[in-house]
């Protein structure tokens, strides 16, 4: 067994630890969502955490990890007879982002129901993390149904299974700790504040500090066990701290003006609903148990709302997360009790029991990419020119209509276009290429009953084969990739008109971010295109691309579309299984170079005889229109809308599909 790194060797990251010990002390906290870019010990401190956990006692032999001092009366091991029980460390459990979903909550165990005719039920990785630690990596990533699955368990604290025959309920409360990096995509909401606490993460830019991190990981990597041992006295003190908070916890005081200040501050900041009030309660308990001490501070309700809130202020996935905490400070002076003796409490260098504050760089996180946004949206040398204008503001994103990709696809679970998946309505039966996911019941018992009596069944149990075995056949939606060619030439440079174009995208990513999709954003001008954000999950940095996006120059049409579909090849030796839709946002002019019209003409039908679904945002204003965005969109084999037909509540039935006027080569 690999011996993990120590927990308390994590060089700095204090949110990040405080955070993680805080849910070991009162796991009602309700777990944590730790953001940040890759290479910041991310996972290192999560899987760390397991060895500080106190060991449960747990029935003997229940596969459920039953509590023998309150077994549940439900657990389909039960019932459990008084006196057995067994003492093990806590589990920490990971789920992979491809797990299926038979693995997540169990399932029927399908060679003793066919072989032996019984009901035998196979628990999963929920019935494994009770009382333990679920933890996912990259769970921005994780798929829809398996974060409803997630989100039903959290809520309830137990995992129901009914399928093929079986009806199983069991006991599933564990702490969910789940990583991300923020470039790679955002979490649906409703995950999102099923977390109690979210940390952001970076890299130090000490260079001490940097040093002491190379030096503790090549040590470790050298030596592990030895490394552990060095650590061991600290690794001790914490788990018996954790320990001692635990015993404390249920005698700390949350008195009334603590009380108030939660309130206060959780509807200063406007977040939805009441669970943030519950969080931080139970978080500034926690803080006050791990310092010690038996009555919750103001130092403790602030270090519990930089810890809690943040996550919950997002009104949209482009906003990036963090607190003012200029005004948290305000709002907790406003509102001090005479039973909280320190309502000053936590300036910056407070922390609830001694830990800092979070730092304010990590809370940009999000933004990061913008500074280099302006670098991205910057012309080729050659475009430049006196004729450039600087960035406009987006106008409000509205509601658009559905744009799909027709046919039936075979990509990633998502949420647009038709596609065989693991999950939606079985529309038949198949064998199975590789591994069985999803069994068909039905066609397999049909398969193999002709060959009982050749195979000289008796009793109750069918005689089963691997060839008889049938595959469900399913629909669903799939996300797609969405790429975006916008024009960002002279002719868009009016104010009014350009902030009503990046209102538009900015709709069509929200879209995207709604339906699970990957955004790719290439602009043209002057005399050249560029990929401004290659394809990616993160709708929210193609909106800091897009925001930065200057105007002016020439329009390079035709060089436009030859990126795009350059783009296009390489993500398709990547990802072949996930299909593109092109959204190209023009006025349909194309100008410089010799025969610009001609050109773009044959660029566009690339795309037309390689079946690329496509459509064309009108964006050509004024009384008089020349049609040209119509004509573009001829020729790559797709649909043009105008601007105001993106609306979902415009005339119906125009962008339901691009299918309508697509044309395909034979």
């Amino acid at each position: 067994m690999t011996t993990p790194f120590p927990f308390t060797a994590v060089v700095g990251q204090d949110d990040l630890r405080l955070a993680l010990l805080l849910n070991a002390v009162s796991p009602a906290v309700g777990g944590v969502l730790v953001r940040g870019e890759k290479g910041t010990a991310k996972s290192t401190a999560v899987r760390a955490l397991s060895a500080l956990m106190p060991h449960l006692d747990v029935v003997s032999g229940c596969r459920f990890s039953c509590d023998p001092a309150a077994p549940d009366p439900a657990c389909p091991d039960g019932p459990h007879e008084p006196g057995a029980f067994e003492t093990r460390a806590a589990r920490m459990v990971e789920l992979p982002v491809g797990a299926s979903e038979d693995r997540l909550v169990g399932a029927l165990d399908i060679e003793r129901a066919l072989a032996e005719g019984v009901k035998a039920f196979e628990p999963g990785l929920l019935a494994d993390a009770h009382r333990g630690i679920l933890y996912v990596d990259e769970v921005n990533l994780l798929h829809d149904h398996l974060v409803d699955l997630l989100l039903d368990a959290a809520a309830m604290g137990a995992s129901y299974v009914e399928r093929e025959g079986v009806s199983v309920r069991h006991a599933a409360r564990f702490l969910l700790v789940g990583t991300m990096n923020p470039e790679e995509g955002e979490l649906r909401p409703q995950l999102l504040d099923r977390f109690g606490l979210t940390v952001e993460v970076a890299a130090s830019r000490e260079p001490d500090q940097r040093v002491e991190v190379v030096r503790r990981r090549l040590a470790y990597d050298d030596d592990p066990a030895g490394f552990a041992v060095r650590w061991a006295d600290e690794e001790a003190s914490v788990r018996q701290r954790i320990v001692a908070a635990r015993e404390l916890l249920p005698s700390v005081r949350l008195g009334d003006g603590a009380l108030r200040q939660i309130a206060a501050t959780c509807a200063a900041f406007e977040v939805d609903g009441m669970r943030a009030d519950i969080v931080m309660a139970r978080t500034a308990t926690a803080l006050a148990a791990w310092a010690g001490r038996t009555e919750v501070l103001a130092e403790d309700v602030r270090q519990a709302a930089l810890l809690a809130l943040p996550h919950r202020r997002r009104r949209n996935p482009f906003d990036a997360p963090g607190l003012d905490e200029d005004k948290l400070d305000e709002t907790l002076e406003e509102f001090s009790g005479e039973d909280d003796p320190d309502p000053d409490g936590g300036g910056p260098g407070g922390g609830g029991g001694g830990q800092p504050s979070p730092d304010d760089g990590p809370q940009d996180g999000d933004a990061g990419a913008r500074p280099e946004a302006g670098e991205g949206g910057e012309p080729q040398p050659s475009g430049a020119g006196s004729g450039e204008q600087s960035a406009v503001r987006a106008a409000e994103p509205f509601r658009t209509r559905v744009l799909s990709v027709p046919g039936i696809g075979e990509g990633a679970a998502g949420r647009r276009s038709r596609a065989r998946t693991e999950h939606g309505r079985t529309t038949g039966a198949r064998r199975p290429r590789g591994a069985l996911t999803k069994l068909h019941l039905a066609a397999t018992v049909q398969a193999a009953a002709p060959h009982q009596r050749a195979r000289g069944r008796s009793g109750r149990g069918l005689v089963v084969r691997r060839d008889d075995l049938r595959q469900a056949t399913r629909e669903g939606r799939e996300g797609n990739l969405v790429l975006f060619v916008v024009d960002a030439s002279g002719s868009m440079a009016a104010r009014q008109r350009m902030s009503a174009v990046k209102g538009a995208v900015l709709s069509l990513l929200l879209d995207a971010y709604q339906r699970r999709d990957k955004v790719g954003l290439v602009t043209f001008r002057g005399t050249a295109a560029e990929v401004a954000l290659p394809p990616t999950s993160s709708v929210d940095a193609a909106a800091a691309r897009l925001e930065s996006l200057p105007t002016g120059g020439r329009t390079p049409l035709a060089a436009g579309l030859l990126r795009a579909h350059d783009v296009l090849r390489v993500e398709r030796l990547r990802d072949p299984a996930r299909r593109a839709l092109v959204v190209l946002v023009t006025d349909g002019r194309a100008t410089g170079g010799p025969e610009p019209v001609a050109l773009a003409g044959r660029a566009a039908r690339l795309f037309a005889a390689e079946g690329v679904a496509s459509v064309v945002v009108d964006c050509e204003s004024g009384p008089v229109r020349l049609g040209l965005a119509g004509q573009v969109a001829g020729e790559l084999g797709g649909t043009a809308v105008t601007l105001d037909e993106l609306r979902a509540d415009s005339i119906a039935g125009l962008v339901r599909d691009v299918q309508g006027t697509s044309r395909r080569a034979a």
